[in-house]
């Protein structure tokens, strides 16, 4: 699944960005922080207000608590990479006890719902450090390349992390779980943040540029926020079901990804 920072910080984004990267403001250097707000520097609203989107739950929750944190470390005067590398800390450290407690609680020796809570919990934190870096970043002038690098590559290695603690799970309570499934997880996991990050400037396009409820809660399926949050839903009351979540998101996304390849493909053939 992509995420709203996983768009390059400094890059313009195109209209009707697709799933889950949402549409959203230009990732041009945003105005100081003393001509947002005055010398008590921007609120939560002047951040939230350059939110890059996500879906609908992103929105509503994710995007939410990242203006907060956004403000917390204006105040202390971090830099936006700061937030990047606390997201990958947290994301990272998440699912490793997560990969670490797959077989005893599959074996009865640990019960899952304190790991679960700790999967739910952590990983929306994690998500919501990862939207504040681009509000703080956009608000206070610091977007540029470089930070959208680290930004992107923080991304890939905390959704490979979550990847394998999915997947860990899924096999220590299918023991029977076959390897293609496994791989073909992981890298449909991928294409989103792949085409997320491809979906700017003059290459943007969205396959549904509505916005309306009903189309809103169809993406849900790749809204990240939501999708990290049923993840962690099942780890907390029925981990014998991560089998059926990586199976159904293997199918989702190689469905997004075809879909894509169609799409580009006839766009390309329209050139």
């Amino acid at each position: 699944m992509p995420s709203p920072a996983a768009d390059p910080r400094g890059s313009a984004p195109g209209p009707g960005r697709p799933g889950p990267a949402g549409s959203g403001p230009s990732d041009r250097p945003g105005p100081n922080a003393t001509t947002v707000a005055g010398a008590a520097g921007p609120t939560a609203a002047d951040f939230y207000a350059v939110n890059r989107g996500g879906g609908l739950f992103s929105e509503a929750v994710s995007q939410r608590i990242g203006a907060r944190i956004a403000v917390f470390a204006h105040k202390r005067r971090l830099a936006p990479t700061v937030l990047t590398v606390a997201n990958l800390g947290l994301s990272c450290l998440v699912s490793f006890v997560v990969v670490a407690a797959a077989q005893p609680i599959a074996d009865g020796r640990v019960w899952a719902w304190p790991v679960g809570l700790l999967a739910l919990l952590g990983w929306q934190f994690a998500y919501a450090l990862d939207c504040s870096d681009g509000q703080l970043a956009r608000v206070t002038g610091q977007a540029g390349p470089a930070g959208g690098r680290v930004d992107v590559l923080c991304d890939v290695a905390a959704q490979i992390a979550l990847v394998a603690a999915l997947s860990a799970m899924a096999e220590a309570q299918v023991p029977a779980t076959p390897a293609w499934l496994l791989a073909a997880f992981a890298g449909t996991w991928m294409v989103n943040l792949v085409t997320s990050v491809m979906q700017t400037g003059s290459q943007a396009a969205s396959m549904v540029t509505s916005r309306s409820l009903p189309v809103r809660v169809v993406k849900l399926v790749r809204d990240y926020g939501a999708v990290i949050a049923l993840a962690g839903v099942v780890l907390t009351v029925a981990p014998q079901w991560t089998i059926w979540v990586v199976g159904a998101f293997t199918l989702i996304n190689g469905a997004f990804l075809a879909a894509s390849i169609a799409f580009a493909g006839r766009e390309a053939l329209r050139g």
